[in-house]
């Protein structure tokens, strides 16, 4: 019997969150890590979301629905929208990781990923790409993805099997 491969998937929480309530959905994280285990074998779900003071339920909900949260300090700009850019942890986890998956998951639309995921794929550890949103994601990333490869996976079609049944609902 083949062993079940050892993959983590690397998530950039903010991407995620806003590529799928632009498509008038939410998605239910602990669905979302359930699928994760169940699709990709991933064992480690690293969440790589802005740290925002007062939010400290969410990110424990977070926690026990099974992901790693990797916080990044926030702004506020001008204009009252927080900013938490998460891009270069989410790089420096899939580098201090390496050696510890079998392959990895990337969960973004960014092109800023680029790098990481060419990166990836020449070292053949790079098991798919999940793209939030397939209408509204980098062309810097559409490049990469060949017949051969087969890199990318889309969210949209995940509506069904992964939106929150009562958006309503409180954590």
């Amino acid at each position: 019997m083949t062993p079940k491969p050892n993959n983590f998937a690397f998530i950039d929480a903010q991407n995620v969150h806003l590529a799928i309530k632009g498509q008038g959905w939410l998605l239910d994280m602990p669905r979302f890590r359930h699928y994760l285990k169940d699709k990709y074998s991933v064992t480690q779900a690293f969440l790589f979301i802005g740290y925002k003071a007062g939010n400290e339920k969410f990110y424990g909900f977070l926690q026990r629905s099974g992901y790693i949260c990797i916080f990044k300090p926030t702004l506020e700009l001008a204009d009252g929208r927080i900013k938490g850019n998460v891009d270069a942890e989410l790089v420096l986890h899939a580098m201090i990781e390496f050696q510890h998956y079998d392959r990895a998951i990337i969960v973004s639309g960014d092109g800023d990923f680029r790098c990481l995921v060419e990166y990836l794929l020449e070292q053949k550890k790079l098991a798919k790409m999940l793209i939030p949103n397939q209408f509204k994601y980098s062309g810097l990333l559409k490049s990469l993805a060949t017949p051969e490869n087969n890199i990318f996976h889309f969210m949209n079609t995940l509506r069904g099997k992964l939106s929150k049944k009562n958006p309503a609902e409180s954590i």
